[in-house]
């Protein structure tokens, strides 16, 4: 005869181990996203510490001075990175997109080489994409005509490739979220892959299509590799005349934030050591929008369109 008690005791034990080892387990979680959450806290905090000073109205709207001078700005770099996410996205956008789609529509070989040759590209170091555009751009256009080739085009064009292969996995895996009841619906009233692809699944999924652009976005954003090889940077705005009217040139040298703050920050000048920390706060800020808007501003749209 089998003793209840003795059976009984077991069974308890092995739910105790269990519960004690899933409470470490989850105390070790919240222990390494509190170090994580920490040093966040802390790169934030010693940025806002050391540059929140010089940050002014002139940062905004003046051009860098002279060496010894003090009061002056970065609103060229701040224009120049504007200029240069606009350009990149002018090709990552279309590119991307269109490259997810047909990663999750197309089938057979070649649909697997586009797939492995993104990951490549993923990974690939921005270094190396920004001597790849110096090679066949900047250098060529340079040797064509002496003193040009660096241009915010080149720059555009370097951060647009480093763009393309987020676009692209990111749109693959929302597009595929959506119900293949809603493509079976349109598909059953008459209407083509590619008109369903458009008018239905496309639309159910433009939020988390968005957070993938804002993603790639702040990828880019703080990128300063590729640019030395591409834009070089310019203290001053090169302008030429639009129906009589000055505008900036896209054609010449271009700055970006995260040059302005490699060249500051390598100054023996401490005026511009404070501004590069300045420019640092800028640019932490506009990554930490466009990373916030993206899991924010769209959260949960395509479970909503369900």
């Amino acid at each position: 005869m089998v003793n209840n008690s003795t059976a009984v005791k077991p069974h308890r034990s092995n739910v105790t181990q269990r519960k004690i080892a899933n409470r470490i387990m989850l105390t070790l979680c919240m222990l390494a996203s509190l170090a994580a959450v920490t040093v966040l806290g802390l790169v934030l905090f010693f940025l806002v510490s050391k540059g929140f000073s010089s940050i002014n109205l002139n940062f905004f709207t003046k051009l860098p001075n002279h060496v010894d001078e003090k009061a002056g700005g970065m609103s060229q770099s701040i224009y120049g990175t504007l200029v240069l996410l606009g350009l990149a996205s002018l090709i990552g956008l279309p590119l991307g997109i269109l490259g997810g789609i047909y990663q999750l529509e197309a089938k057979g070989k070649f649909a697997m080489i586009v797939r492995f040759f993104t990951d490549v590209l993923n990974g690939i170091p921005s270094i190396v994409i920004g001597i790849f555009v110096y090679a066949i751009w900047v250098y060529p256009e340079a040797q064509r005509h002496p003193g040009t080739g660096y241009s915010a085009y080149a720059g555009g064009f370097a951060l647009g490739i480093m763009m393309i292969p987020t676009i692209m996995r990111t749109t693959e895996e929302i597009l595929r979220l959506v119900p293949f009841s809603m493509r079976e619906a349109s598909l059953g009233l008459g209407a083509t892959r590619w008109r369903t692809m458009w008018s239905v699944v496309l639309p159910t999924a433009r939020g988390g299509v968005i957070t993938g652009i804002m993603l790639a976005l702040a990828r880019i954003a703080g990128e300063t590799a590729p640019l030395l090889f591409t834009v070089l940077g310019n203290e001053f705005f090169v302008t030429h005349k639009v129906f009589g009217i000055k505008v900036p040139t896209l054609t010449a040298p271009i700055d970006a934030l995260p040059l302005r703050i490699y060249n500051y920050a390598t100054a023996v000048d401490p005026d511009q050591q404070r501004m590069a920390w300045a420019g640092a706060v800028v640019l932490i800020t506009l990554i930490l929008v466009l990373s916030i808007a993206a899991r924010t501003a769209t959260r949960g749209k395509v479970l909503e369109e369900k």
